[in-house]
């Protein structure tokens, strides 16, 4: 099963808006007592400590930043599912670069999750050290002072609308909004939004979970009100559209999980680019002929973004997490699982992307723009108040 991630940029942001509420044993499990972290001593250059280190020079270079995050030898990490963006190879291959255990609880977690975590477990050794957010949950859990300003090496290579000016939080990763489609079920696969509409289609159409809590979800219905004649500041005509979707009997209230488009179940979902090329290559051989396309109708895309918890337990090896990520290497692994790196122009530029991994996007015509917090804010009220209404 793969994470719902309510990341709308809202998670209302992809991965949306209203939280995805955790069971009570999932609370329980979140508030419990846990042993407090180690005192933090100074480790870095002028007496300054791993906690507060902001950037690579305050711990004077990489090679002591790998040294103290090696000593505290463990990072907590959570709501990393394996299948997203090829987050399992990166996982393996920042341990087995490093002497540091990952400890991953919960991959199918929400960033309003996330969050929950880091206010209930401040102070204890098993809180998360590390965020992986919708940008509406990073730029709310900065507003909150979550999270701790850190300014990586490649820090200028992101783009000042890619990042909060202190580094409390940066994008990382991301992708536009496609159309997965089985060709081994469907004779011709959509590659418009207009083209759902077509009677062929019925019982066919699926989203990845509900986009009042799910950011891809969410995604695909902003994508449909800009092929809809909407705007990032009026989302109303992809409710409508998925209205009218649903009133066809094409829409079916199936969240699209690997699972389901194994089985058949979803043979076409919206979804992230990168999730539904991911499709391709994990069925391949079994039956399921899945096809991608961006719907150049309306063309959508967003970016995940990270950041470090304020109180992490292990604040040397969050550091030397974010590190990793926002080199080459591991850059070009979110490459690897058809995820748009945030570093992917500049790394062109000077050929440190790969090009085999590139030559594999999905084909999008143009530069993506972006929706502005208010606009976001906008949309995830619209949702909250008109979905259920809409496809009920």
């Amino acid at each position: 099963m793969r994470r719902v991630r309510p990341r709308l940029h809202t998670r209302a942001n992809g991965r949306a808006v209203a939280a995805l509420a955790l069971s009570t044993a999932a609370l329980t499990a979140l508030t419990a007592c846990g042993a407090a972290p180690e005192e933090k001593t100074a480790t870095g250059v002028n007496g300054v400590t791993s906690a507060e280190a902001a950037s690579l020079a305050d711990f004077g270079d990489l090679d002591k930043l790998v040294a103290a995050a090696e000593k505290e030898g463990e990072l907590n990490v959570i709501a990393l599912p394996p299948d997203w963006a090829n987050y399992g190879e990166i996982i393996k291959a920042f341990e087995a670069k490093y002497k540091i255990k990952i400890k991953s609880e919960t991959p199918d977690a929400s960033s309003s999750d996330e969050i929950a975590a880091v206010k209930s477990r401040k102070g204890q050794k098993r809180a998360p050290d590390v965020l992986d957010l919708g940008i509406a949950f990073a730029r709310s859990g900065a507003a909150e002072n979550l999270f701790a300003p850190y300014k990586v090496a490649s820090w200028d290579k992101i783009p000042d609308a890619q990042k909060d000016a202190d580094g409390r939080w940066y994008n990382d990763y991301g992708g536009y909004v496609s159309i997965g489609c089985d060709a081994a079920r469907v004779t011709t696969c959509p590659e418009t939004f207009a083209d759902l509409l077509k009677p062929e289609y019925k019982g066919k159409v699926a989203l990845n979970g509900n986009p009042t809590k799910s950011g891809s979800a969410f995604g695909g219905v902003y994508a449909a009100s800009l092929a809809n004649r909407g705007s990032f500041g009026d989302i109303q005509p992809g409710i409508d559209f998925f209205g009218k979707l649903k009133k066809s009997g094409n829409f079916i209230p199936v969240e699209s999980t690997p699972a389901t488009v194994e089985k058949g179940e979803t043979p076409i979902s919206i979804d992230w680019d990168y999730l539904n090329a991911g499709y391709a290559d994990q069925f391949k051989g079994k039956g399921v002929d899945w096809k991608v396309s961006v719907p150049a109708d309306g063309v959508y895309a967003q970016f995940y973004s990270q950041a470090i918890n304020k109180e992490a337990p292990h604040p040397a090896a969050a550091r030397l997490w974010m590190e990793y990520l926002y080199s080459a290497e591991g850059q070009n692994l979110w490459l690897k699982g058809y995820a748009r790196p945030v570093l992917l122009p500049a790394m062109t530029e000077d050929g440190t992307a790969d090009k085999t991994f590139v030559a594999k996007l999905p084909k999008v015509e143009g530069t993506p723009s972006f929706p502005s917090s208010e606009e976001l804010d906008k949309a995830n009220a619209t949702l909250a108040e008109n979905w259920d209404k809409a496809v009920s």
